[in-house]
């Protein structure tokens, strides 16, 4: 709603400029206007409304290049009015307008935000894309019963191994039981050949926007939360982060990507017809969990205790056990898998669900840019 409004602003203060240029050209008197405008610069008045309508354009066809385009309309914009002050210098009031808006648009998808690291991360995976040998059934046999039922369901076999994947989701946050939900869209990518993992979170409380961005590349892992692009609030980093998030990897391996429970990094521990345990190996870490499914060979529920919980500034963690319930299986290309999850810390007070989310779209071993 926000954005729709400053489209509508930013077009509607482009028209305004049409009067220079109509007073340059004779189309129509313009007795608010005193001072001359000459042909040429009425060209330019005409210019920066076209700047103007292409920032309207651009905060929905280009976001990441919307104040590259609002930053220009701005200066010459304001390059007018003051060249014409006497008559236009109430411009500069929506010019601030403007401002807060360009500002905005540089801190969220400028060189040093958020999304330029994560578009850059990403970029460095995709880069490796690389064809990939088709899974097999004999693939399957080191495996347990559960998991092996588990990657048939899904479709795994006669496809192709998964390199990468990016998702996209959509859902609710909250920071604690007693806190209200705060709706979501979210992006990742992660990578296997080169264990990688992104995260970038979009959300808003109270009409606020907050960005958050989970980083793991090579040994370490970052978590970093920022209020309108600006304000750092959290950032989490250290050993307890990095085990944290090989946690998250082998979680999203197995719910998103299930053909890549084949790695070599995984040993497996048969419970039962319905459970199996694991210890995943990324690097210096070693995490354990385990995997629980249902009579239909499907992934319900994932649980390790080798996940903290941060607290609100990062600077501590908390043990908790941690799980990811999951339902409603559906298509994902040649894929099936569980739509729904929620995330869950289960503490002393008792267990409460901080996060729900829909898993919008997956697309494996990406190629595009990001």
């Amino acid at each position: 709603m926000i954005r729709a409004f400053f489209a509508a602003f930013l077009v509607l203060h482009g028209l305004i400029h049409l009067i220079g240029f109509s007073k340059a050209f004779g189309f129509v008197a313009v007795p608010q206007l005193g001072q001359p405008i000459s042909r040429v610069e009425g060209l330019v008045w005409l210019v920066a409304t076209g700047l103007f309508v292409a920032s309207a354009v651009a905060l929905y066809a280009s976001p990441r290049r919307f104040w590259m385009v609002g930053a220009a309309a701005l200066v010459l914009s304001q390059t007018l009015i003051c060249g014409s002050w006497r008559d236009a210098k109430f411009g500069t009031v929506a010019s601030l307008v403007v401002l807060v808006g360009v500002s905005y648009g540089f801190l969220s998808r400028g060189p040093w935000s958020f999304r330029a690291t994560f578009e850059n991360d990403a970029w460095t995976g995709l880069a490796r894309r690389s064809p990939q040998p088709l899974v097999t059934e004999a693939d399957l046999a080191p495996l347990p019963e559960p998991v092996r039922r588990y990657l048939r369901a899904a479709g795994v076999v006669g496809q192709e191994r998964v390199q990468g994947m990016r998702v996209r989701f959509a859902g609710f946050l909250r920071g604690g039981p007693a806190e209200p939900w705060m709706p979501i869209t979210a992006e990742q990518y992660s990578f296997f050949d080169k264990p990688a993992r992104l995260f970038l979170v979009e959300a808003k409380r109270a009409g606020i926007p907050f960005e958050a961005f989970h980083r793991f590349v090579g040994p370490s892992a970052t978590f970093a939360v920022k209020v309108a692009s600006l304000v750092p609030v959290t950032h989490a980093r250290g050993p307890v982060m990095n085990r944290s998030e090989t946690v998250t990897h082998f979680n999203d391996m197995a719910v998103l990507a299930p053909a890549t429970l084949l790695s070599s990094s995984i040993r497996w521990e048969p419970v039962d017809d319905r459970t199996v345990r694991a210890a995943f190996t990324r690097g210096a870490e070693t995490v354990r969990a385990e995997l629980r499914f249902d009579g239909d060979g499907w992934l319900v529920d994932f649980l390790s205790d080798d996940r903290s919980m941060a607290s609100k500034d990062g600077k501590s963690f908390s043990p908790a056990r941690w799980s990811t319930p999951l339902h409603d299986v559906r298509s994902f290309g040649a894929f099936r898998l569980a739509s729904r999850g929620e995330a869950i810390w289960h503490v002393p007070e008792g267990p409460y669900e901080y996060g729900r989310f829909d898993f919008v779209e997956i697309e494996y071993n990406p190629s595009g840019p990001p």
